[in-house]
């Protein structure tokens, strides 16, 4: 069986980061640990998260004993607004990655595909309203 970073490509890899990191919050994660639970090397996570933090994501880093890597692991983000542009744009990269990857990625996707077409209705929620006697009309 091929070694998931040979397998997965960068984005998936830095995914899976972010997921562990904000999983493992508040606490600082260490390298060792982070490349077994993503099936790569140290220095893969290193290299990865240099390209996280390149990008301004706000990954702590501590070094020595006891150090290692962490993320704001806040469960709900506030609002934000997105300009129809911004929102193509994630579409576009959650379609290339693909939206399977991981259940995070479909909620996003759909979560944005509802925002830009207002009729349509998260997967959840139509599941939700489909049983309900009140969400047909006579």
């Amino acid at each position: 069986m091929a070694q998931l970073h040979q397998a997965l490509p960068l984005i998936e890899r830095q995914h899976a980061l972010i997921e562990e990191l904000r999983a493992r919050a508040p606490r600082h994660v260490p390298a060792s640990v982070l490349a077994e639970r993503t099936g790569t090397t140290v220095r893969t996570v290193e290299r990865d998260i240099k390209r996280l933090l390149a990008a301004d994501v706000p990954v702590q880093v501590r070094r020595g004993p006891g150090g290692g890597y962490r993320l704001d692991g806040r469960p709900v983000l506030p609002p934000i607004t997105l300009t129809p542009g911004e929102a193509a744009a994630l579409i576009a990269s959650l379609v290339a990655v693909g939206p399977y990857t991981s259940a995070t990625a479909r909620t996003a996707l759909d979560k944005l595909l509802s925002a830009l077409v207002p009729s349509r209705q998260p997967p959840a929620a139509s599941a939700r309203t489909a049983g309900d006697p009140a969400s047909f009309s006579a």
